[in-house]
């Protein structure tokens, strides 16, 4: 199958080898880090009877209310008098749905006013998570 010209003898064949292998490193690596880059800010959410799961795709994203009152969006912390600029720019202005996830113990008014800033950025509709009735609560103490 090579082919050569003449007394040289160049073969005109690529050689895979080095590529598989950079290849199955790279596979190694992404199935290694890929869990990690799943990890989510851990909150306690309330509990209700009537739960759906979060959607999969990127169409959407997550307002997170922790218990000490700080505010994230996906897992990028905001800080207070920003809030409102940054959901303009990165849900409303690209047609984003919107998630809310409050801990069970953050004060209602503050997620009343989280609430009031996110209609004030032109977001009309936004989902709010939960955890089902029938889901153990978590252990107090944990992480943050």
């Amino acid at each position: 199958m090579g082919m050569s010209s003449g007394r040289n003898g160049f073969m005109a064949e690529i050689n895979v080898t080095p590529f598989v292998d950079v290849m199955l490193v790279l596979l190694i690596i992404f199935m290694v880090t890929a869990p990690l880059m799943t990890q989510g800010l851990e909150v306690e959410l309330p509990q209700t009877k009537t739960v759906s799961t979060l959607p999969q795709d990127k169409d959407h994203m997550v307002l997170t209310v922790r218990r000490d009152g700080s505010v994230y969006l996906d897992e990028y912390a905001v800080p207070a008098g920003e809030l409102e600029g940054h959901l303009k720019r990165l849900v409303a202005a690209e047609r984003k749905f919107l998630y809310l996830r409050a801990d069970r113990e953050v004060p209602y008014g503050v997620v009343v006013a989280v609430m009031g800033e996110i209609k004030s950025a032109g977001i009309d509709q936004m989902g709010v998570v939960a955890d089902p009735a029938d889901a153990p609560a978590p252990a107090r103490g944990g992480k943050k």
